[in-house]
């Protein structure tokens, strides 16, 4: 009886334990930083990102944020006017030259509002 009980015991101990593990622990979330966005935007401009990299980031809602979201999805609509989905396995790049500038243009438009808001909250 007593070897029953100490099993009993060490086995509720076990569960219990990763019970409230479970229960204190949170869902891991991905947010996306304005560094992100501009490192796969110079990678884009590069030609050194893949479509899977782009898909994963562009395609990515970013709720806690909406100029960035606003961001995103003037990427995303760069792709569907000026991409071409399979252009990088043939050797092209990711855009076309009107894509690319506008992309250069909304690159730079981000880093200056990012190097601003860094700015303003280190005064």
């Amino acid at each position: 009886m007593a070897l029953f009980l100490t099993v009993f015991a060490t086995c509720m101990l076990i569960f219990g334990g990763v019970a409230l593990v479970l229960l204190l622990t949170r869902t891991p979330r991905y947010r996306t930083e304005p560094e992100h966005l501009l490192a796969v935007f110079d990678k884009a401009l590069d030609n050194r990102v893949s479509e899977t990299e782009w898909n994963t980031v562009i395609d990515y809602p970013i709720r806690h944020d909406e100029y960035m979201e606003n961001v995103r999805r003037r990427a995303r609509l760069l792709m569907d006017e000026h991409g071409w989905h399979g252009r990088l396995t043939r050797g092209k790049p990711l855009l076309d030259e009107e894509g690319r500038s506008e992309l250069a243009a909304l690159r730079q438009h981000l880093a200056a509002r990012t190097r601003l808001k860094r700015d303003s909250q280190t005064r």
